[in-house]
Formats: C-alpha cells, sequence, structure tokens
C-alpha cells in the first residue's frame, strides 16, 4: 500500500482542481475511551481551514450534525453527520426522508438497549439524530459476544433499522440505500463537481469509511488512516491523525 503525499496526489490530479472529505473520529483525532472526549486540536483546525480556503472540503461523520460542527468549528465548509443522512452547508441542507421515518423505531430500540445493557460495564449507548451507537471500548472481552447478541435482538424487533460496524462500536441505523459514499456522491452533485475537472480525495480511517473509498474507487482516491495494513479499498494510506493532519497543512501550502 502507498503511503499519501501531498506530492503523490498533486500528481495524480494534475490540471484538475481538488476537493477533500474527512472523517472526523480516528483521522482528524485519535480514538479516545470516550466519544465526548474526542477534541479537534487547533493545529488540525488550523489545517483544515487553511485547506478549506484553497478547495471544497467538507467533514463526514457518524457523529450528529451539531455535534460535529461544533467540534470541527471552520465555517464555509459543508458537514454530514450521522453517516451522510443530515448534511448542512454553504448551500443549503439535506436530510435524508428515510432516515426521519426511522426515528420512532430508533428510540425504542434506544429504550431496549439500554435496560438490556445496564448490568454490562463499560457499555455507552449515544443515541443521535438518525442513529444509535453501542460503544463498547471500556468493556470487558467476554461481554462483547453479550452486547451484539442484544442488539441483534434489537435490529431484529425493528426491521426499518440495520446494525453496522466500527471500531469498539456496534451501530443501528435506517435501513435505507444510503451511506457514506452515496453522501460524497451527494455533495459532489450538490457542490457542481460530479465532473472531470475534479479529483474528490477520502480520508477515513473506519468501516464506514469503506463505502466511500469504494464511491470513489473510479474517479477519485481514497486514503486509509491505519496503524497496521489491513484490507482496505483506498488506494494510499496514512498513519494517523497526527499524520493526516502535516499531510492537509502540506496539501494546502502545495495548493497555494
Amino acid at each position: 500500500m502507498n503511503r499519501a503525499s501531498p506530492e503523490s496526489i498533486l500528481l495524480r490530479a494534475g490540471n484538475r482542481g481538488l476537493a477533500v472529505f474527512l472523517d472526523y473520529d480516528g483521522t482528524l483525532t485519535p480514538i479516545v475511551e470516550r466519544p465526548e472526549l474526542a477534541v479537534l486540536a487547533e493545529p488540525a483546525r488550523e489545517a483544515v481551514r487553511s485547506l478549506a480556503q484553497r478547495c471544497p472540503v467538507a467533514v463526514v461523520s457518524g457523529r450528529d450534525l451539531a455535534d460535529v460542527r461544533k467540534r470541527v468549528g471552520v465555517t464555509g465548509i459543508f458537514y454530514a453527520g450521522s453517516h451522510g443522512f443530515d448534511i448542512a452547508g454553504p448551500k443549503g441542507k439535506h436530510a435524508h426522508p428515510g432516515a426521519a421515518a426511522a426515528a420512532p423505531e430508533l428510540s425504542a430500540a434506544g429504550e431496549e438497549l439500554a435496560r438490556e445493557t445496564a448490568g454490562i460495564p463499560g457499555v455507552q449507548l449515544e443515541r443521535k439524530r438518525f442513529s444509535l451507537a453501542i460503544h463498547y471500548r471500556r468493556a470487558r472481552d467476554a461481554d462483547v459476544p453479550t452486547v451484539e447478541a442484544a442488539v441483534d435482538r434489537a435490529r431484529l424487533r425493528h426491521p426499518a433499522l440495520r446494525k453496522t460496524l466500527g471500531k469498539k462500536v456496534f451501530e443501528l441505523q435506517p435501513d435505507v440505500e444510503w451511506d457514506k459514499g452515496r453522501a460524497v456522491l451527494w455533495l459532489l452533485e450538490r457542490l457542481e463537481l460530479a465532473d472531470d475537472q475534479v479529483l474528490p480525495v477520502y480520508i477515513g480511517d473506519d468501516e464506514t469509511d469503506e463505502d466511500a473509498f469504494r464511491a470513489l474507487a473510479k474517479r477519485g482516491l481514497g486514503i486509509a488512516v491505519q496503524e497496521a495494513p489491513r484490507e482496505t479499498a483506498a488506494a494510499f494510506t496514512l498513519r494517523d491523525p497526527d499524520e493526516v493532519r502535516e499531510f492537509l497543512a502540506e496539501l494546502a501550502r502545495g495548493l497555494t
């Protein structure tokens, strides 16, 4: 797997412009024990801001839209929350209509899972507008199968939902044809960048980011953030959020 460098990306772009899409947790910030502790460092924020002055930038996160907008705090860019179900930016807002219909199912599943996992230490439920995250990073390994079984039962009781996997998290989302990849393609259309004059670049670290890598495989570039080699649809890698920050800052300077 090739290590990403600003030079290699600019070489691929040639005379085309760039559009950069960024995950948040594990990409702009390190993975932490509790999701509320993932604070964006000021140098990383400045790198995003500097890049956004030179090309279109969007942050595509599993977090709620309001949460990720507040944490990044850069104006003039697009934000896609809840894995792309909830999007806002300079050209307006978009919420997937099928996601809103699943809200009662998400609420009911959240109440059930709160009861079923109440006695399991280290499990944290995070209710978002269009999804429900069940974090088990602080749980014992022996308890993880019990947690997953509870999630699977909730999914079966609520067929409007689907289960997705992430780093030490199970997630229930509306079972509609939408993911980070489709959200990125929608953003390219919205930004009037869906042509061969722009090279889209997506940087992410988790399973849900693979949807974006696959969506851009024929017309853009994926960069997987990974400390150890693993199978990915991305063409390039970066090691960790520190390397992502350096990459973004150097890319901004290169575009200058």
